[in-house]
């Protein structure tokens, strides 16, 4: 026996759709530029375009069961979202873009960490704007000089691995 009154019928998850429909067009996007691909005759059986198609095929099926959870509400309600987070790692996405060719891997990551820190609530931005660069110079330091990839530089890069800007 139930107590109360019967829960309203929610609609389908509006979010998880537009979550799916960004997964399928992704992975369609995948599948037709790895059709594009010239592969020598030698490597078309195991080659280069096998990982993407599984990637794609993976994102297919992802997107097809957040499509089947959607209709079946089978997400938790949530409540209205606060977008100030969202600003926060957006903004330090744009400030990473806009420092990456002048001020270099480690600065413009080091901002983009502590936007997202700041995002999450996490220390003010003095302190942890220092952190974050330290952290990306580790980074840059084992992917440019580790494994010989090319990082952008800039002049703390330089100040720290050559002595001079």
């Amino acid at each position: 026996m139930t107590t109360g009154s019967p829960q309203p019928e929610r609609r389908p998850d509006g979010a998880a759709l537009v979550i799916a429909a960004i997964l399928a067009g992704i992975a369609i996007v995948i599948f037709w530029q790895t059709s594009q691909m010239r592969v020598p005759p030698l490597q078309q059986r195991v080659g280069p375009t096998v990982f993407p198609y599984v990637v794609a095929t993976g994102m297919v099926v992802l997107a097809i069961g957040t499509v089947i959870s959607a209709l079946r509400n089978g997400f938790p309600a949530r409540s209205k979202d606060d977008f100030r987070p969202i600003a926060w790692i957006v903004g330090g996405l744009v400030a990473q873009i806009l420092l990456l060719s002048t001020a270099g891997f480690s600065v413009a990551t080091g901002v983009l960490f502590a936007f997202t820190a700041k995002a999450f609530g996490r220390g003010p931005l003095w302190q942890t704007i220092p952190i974050g660069i330290v952290f990306a110079f580790a980074v840059w330091f084992a992917f440019a000089k580790g494994l010989q990839l090319s990082l952008p530089t800039g002049p703390l890069e330089r100040l720290l691995t050559t002595g001079s800007f």
